[in-house]
Parts: C-alpha cells; sequence; structure tokens
C-alpha cells in the first residue's frame, strides 16, 4: 500500500474551508489524505490530551508519523529539560501511548541533525535510542552526508536492517556535506519512509541562525518532470517493501499539500475510509 500525505496539519490553507478554527483542521486534513507527520512532538513532548484528541479526531485507517523529540536526536542546544535521557525517553513514550494503542501510529522519525556524523559513538547511540523504543516502530534520517559516502553506505544499510530501523528515503538539495543522496534502499520489509523536502539549494544552505532560514529551506514547488521521477522510484520501492509512507515537506510555499494531491492522481491511488469532506456553502 502507498500512503501519501504532508508534514503538519496547521499549514495548508488550499485543504480547508474558510474559517476553520485551527483545532478542527486535523478533522478536515484527515479527509484528504491518510497519513500525516506530526512536527509537534519535536519541539515539545505533546500533552496526553493533546494526543487523545488528534486519534479521536481522525478515522479508524488513519495514520500517524511522529517525530521524535529535538532533545532525543541531539539538536537541542545546552541543557534538555529532563533529569536524564532516560527520563525523557520515558517522557516521550508516555506522550505516544493513545497512538499506539489506537492502532494509529505508523512509526517515530528519528531525524538526526548534520552534524551527527558517521562514527562509533553515534552509532553506539543509534543502538541505545533502538533499545529504548523497545518494539515501537522507528524510521532513521540523516542530514549528514557520511553515513552514505562510498566508505559506509553499505554498513549504514546492513546496520539500519539489522537493528531493526526503517529507512527514511529523502528528497532535497544536494548541498554539501549537511544534504544526503537519495538512496532507494528500504531496510524493512513491511515499512518504508519517503520524505520529499524540495531543491532549494539556496534556502538549503542558508544559516539556520537567520530569521527565516525555515520558510526559505522548504520553499519549493515540485515539477511534473520531478514528481514522474519520483513515480519511478516508488514502483521500484514498491517491489522491495509492503508499504510505503510518502510525505511532502515542501510547506513554506503551501505547495505540500497540492503536490501530494497531484502524486496521488499520477499514481491513480484511491483511499477507503477518509473522513466526509466538510461542505462550504460559499465556494
Amino acid at each position: 500500500m502507498i500512503y501519501i500525505g504532508v508534514t503538519g496539519w496547521g499549514d495548508h490553507d488550499t485543504l480547508y474551508t474558510a474559517g476553520v478554527a485551527s483545532r478542527d483542521k486535523l478533522k478536515e486534513y484527515a479527509a484528504h489524505f491518510p497519513i500525516v507527520e506530526v512536527d509537534s512532538s519535536f519541539y515539545a513532548i505533546q500533552p496526553q490530551k493533546n494526543v487523545e484528541k488528534w486519534v479521536s479526531d481522525t478515522p479508524t485507517s488513519f495514520r500517524f508519523i511522529v517525530k521524535a523529540y529535538q532533545g532525543m536526536t541531539g539538536h537541542q542546544r545546552g541543557e534538555i529539560p529532563f533529569e536524564s535521557k532516560e527520563t525523557m525517553f520515558t517522557a516521550f513514550q508516555d506522550s505516544i501511548k493513545s497512538f499506539e494503542s489506537s492502532g494509529k501510529l505508523a512509526m517515530v522519525l528519528f531525524q538526526f541533525p548534520p552534524w551527527f556524523e558517521c562514527n562509533q559513538d553515534n552509532v553506539k547511540y543509534l543502538r541505545w535510542c533502538k533499545e529504548k523504543m523497545g518494539d515501537t516502530k522507528v524510521a532513521l534520517e540523516f542530514r549528514n552526508q557520511s553515513w552514505f559516502s562510498d566508505a559506509f553506505r553499505e554498513q549504514t544499510l546492513t546496520f539500519m536492517k539489522e537493528e531493526g530501523w526503517i529507512h527514511s528515503i529523502c528528497d532535497e538539495p544536494q548541498a554539501g556535506s549537511g544534504s544526503i543522496p537519495t538512496v532507494l534502499h528500504p531496510t524493512d520489509k513491511n515499512k518504508t519512509l519517503v520524505r520529499l523536502h524540495g531543491r532549494n539549494v539556496h534556502g538549503w544552505t542558508k544559516p539556520a541562525s537567520g530569521k527565516d532560514w525555515r520558510e526559505v529551506r522548504y520553499l519549493y514547488d515540485y515539477n511534473e518532470q520531478e514528481l514522474n521521477e519520483w513515480r519511478e522510484n516508488i514502483t521500484q520501492l514498491n517491489k522491495q517493501t509492503k508499504d510505503i509512507y510518502i510525505l511532502f515537506n515542501n510547506n513554506s510555499g503551501g505547495h505540500a499539500a497540492d503536490n501530494a494531491k497531484q502524486f496521488i492522481d499520477m499514481l491513480n491511488l484511491e483511499y477507503d475510509g477518509l473522513a466526509p469532506r466538510q461542505l462550504d456553502l460559499f465556494s
């Protein structure tokens, strides 16, 4: 099965009826797509009441890809607001219980920063993370090119397969050591994650300290030729893994939702069990 969605549900205005409240956007989102990435969990471990609402707002067949908290992946600078890494992981696991008990958790995504290089200490940390997450399905995404260098590519993929990591395959600008190539190699026979970040090289290399760096980084609109390239890629991946979860992350200019819908049409996909569409009497 091929599932297509976007990252977050708050910023995709073309999906929603006029005047819809923020608290109701997920209900409308679930009428368009069968999956979503929860990115708010990266910035703060979410209260259980939030997760319970999100679960209740979506159909039975809906699935969540939950982004690991930034302290778990080394993005957070300075001291983490927990007594230890163990208590941080425990707090995160407690926060996703409703996702898991409802059967709506597709996976937790560990996305590591550009400074997380391929070295022995980081390999040990990945093993520790996987151990702490227990039976929860986890995906792994790198932002440092060293993991897929000629010297380490095959070892990285073998490690991910042996340790039980789902490969998060990326489409992103090729902009030096802080980006990774598209490696069409699933490491889990049941699940593969694909995240499409756009190809804005200028935005990707913009310093993270700049005020608008995030808005610029993901400002991109995939053209038909690029989406056709990915149609071929998905056809190839579909022969190697049972379920593929595809997320468009080119949100800055509002292109993600439109590109996702284009891609659904290109793959001739139809989803059963979506939420009912809201009617806009003035559309």
